[in-house]
């Protein structure tokens, strides 16, 4: 009769652990959403998988010396970069060792870099983002906080510039501000009254800056 007992006893044990282990067993582990070989990460839009926002939306721009690139080619992780543009006017690419980058556009040396990839991969994809300009710059001397050398920013106004210089000191002739240009070969004197503008009046001193503009504030 004991037996019996034990031995209806360690039936039910063994299938009680049947149902507990179906019940426990582990489904499949969630799937990684991990990139496909060959699907780099400046597919994402920049080379560190982020998306990368241009410092000019210009289609005209033109690139110069010490810009700085991102150079992305679709799927090709490899060949994706952030590259400077040398003094001499050249980024260094895989595979295309020197690329003339200085005076084209962004679109214009994509394509010349479309163009140079078709020997050695099929139906490549360029896409040139200007992260940094560095190439244009403007000058403020004078009684400001912060004299020097400026990188021009898309649509920069002398307002803009001068806030960027921390403003005037007390000392400024604020009424005696000018900006010098080079126009044609000639050095151009244009006047900027800090108080006018300030104020709202003839605004139409508050010109865009051009490269190679010198702020001077006596």
């Amino acid at each position: 009769m004991k037996k019996s007992k034990i031995a209806g006893l360690m039936i039910l044990l063994g299938v009680s652990a049947v149902i507990l282990g179906a019940q426990e067993k582990p489904g499949k582990a969630p799937t990684e959403n991990k990139m496909a070989p060959g699907q780099d990460k400046a597919a994402n839009g920049g080379v560190d998988g982020t998306t990368a926002k241009p410092v000019t939306d210009d289609p005209n721009y033109i690139i110069g010396p010490e810009d700085e690139l991102i150079v992305n080619v679709w799927r090709e992780a490899d060949l994706s970069r952030t590259v400077p543009v040398r003094p001499d006017g050249k980024i260094s690419l895989p595979l295309l060792n020197d690329v003339q980058a200085s005076g084209l556009t962004p679109m214009q040396l994509g394509s010349e870099i479309t163009t140079r990839l078709k020997k050695f991969i099929s139906e490549p994809q360029v896409t040139i983002i200007v992260s940094k300009v560095n190439s244009q710059r403007i000058y403020i001397v004078g009684e400001v906080t912060h004299a020097g050398a400026y990188p021009l920013v898309p649509n920069m106004t002398v307002l803009e510039a001068l806030s960027s210089a921390g403003g005037c000191t007390p000392f400024a002739k604020q009424t005696k501000i000018y900006i010098l240009r080079q126009d044609k070969g000639q050095e151009v004197r244009r006047p900027f009254n800090f108080k006018e503008v300030l104020s709202g009046q003839r605004m139409e001193q508050n010109i865009l800056l051009k490269a190679g503009d010198t702020i001077v504030v006596p």
